[in-house]
């Protein structure tokens, strides 16, 4: 039960940054430093608190997982230009699902009984469908479709930063106290040399320290709850949050186009409710 608290606690950090960061203004590049240096002060507060024990392994599975964290959310802002948020965040997460999902189940074993596996699939299905669903589109045109393009190809990108950052933490058994700090580190680095050439020093990455905090507390609870549950049904249950970018973008960025579409979208966010709640089932 705490390892399915946590996860919920992840969803409603990372449900709401794409959001946020959006409300907050600034390019793909100011959104990633400044939540790089918000994740850092967040790690730097927790060391300090809790002051776990740093082996080598840690510190340097740890940095690469936050590089290639870096990689996923400076690509997932970058998606936001193209498809908007409410799109984005359902479709990047169903990419995400199907990595994560994938390793959880064939690599870490972690549906060993046939009814988890049942309820496994069937969840992993609601959410699927629920992502499809949010991300419906209504009569585009030639420009929307090239734009679409575009933003699947970035979202590609995204999903292996961000399945890589989850799978390391995994595979290596890291503690997710442990985790924070060489992480964090690993993230702002990666964070200064994806956008040196822009220059993204200005007052929208100063802004986006919040969006940093935020993420911190979702990933800390991931981290947590990775060897509680498993990442199969951890990380697909912290994405059930993306109901709130969604339901964000629609009624508080003007993305909504038609009562067609907002009916749908709903429709995909109900899904995804409903495959969060199966997940936790898998782990009785």
């Amino acid at each position: 039960m705490t390892g399915i608290l946590l996860a919920i606690l992840a969803a409603v950090s990372w449900g709401s940054i794409v959001f946020v960061s959006n409300k907050l203004g600034g390019d793909e590049d100011s959104q990633t430093l400044g939540t790089t240096v918000g994740a850092l002060l967040f790690a730097i507060a927790v060391y300090i608190y809790k002051m776990p024990g740093l082996s080598t392994v840690t510190w340097a599975v740890g940095f690469v997982s936050g590089l290639f964290w870096c990689i996923g959310q400076k690509n997932q802002f970058g998606a936001v230009r193209y498809l908007g948020v409410a799109k984005t965040a359902p479709m990047s997460t169903g990419l995400q699902l199907i990595g994560t999902t994938f390793f959880g189940v064939f690599i870490f074993k972690e549906w060993q009984t046939t009814s988890s596996i049942v309820i496994g699939l069937a969840a992993l299905a609601c959410i699927i469908i629920g992502a499809l669903l949010t991300s419906f589109n209504q009569g585009d045109e030639k420009g929307q479709k090239t734009s679409r393009k575009k933003g699947l190809l970035i979202l590609l990108i995204s999903t292996v930063g961000y399945v890589t950052y989850v799978i390391l933490i995994r595979w290596f058994n890291i503690d997710g106290w442990a985790a924070i700090l060489p992480q964090a580190i690993g993230m702002v680095a990666g964070a200064f040399f994806i956008t040196m050439r822009e220059k993204p020093y200005n007052k929208y990455a100063i802004r986006n320290i919040l969006t940093g905090l935020i993420w911190s507390a979702g990933n800390l609870g991931l981290l947590l709850a990775l060897p509680k549950i498993g990442v199969a049904t951890s990380f697909s249950l912290s994405q059930t949050g993306i109901v709130i970018s969604t339901i964000g973008g629609l009624f508080f960025l003007n993305e909504r186009k038609s009562k067609k579409q907002v009916w749908i979208v709903l429709l995909g966010c109900l899904f995804i409710i409903i495959g969060g709640v199966l997940l936790g089932l898998t782990k009785r």
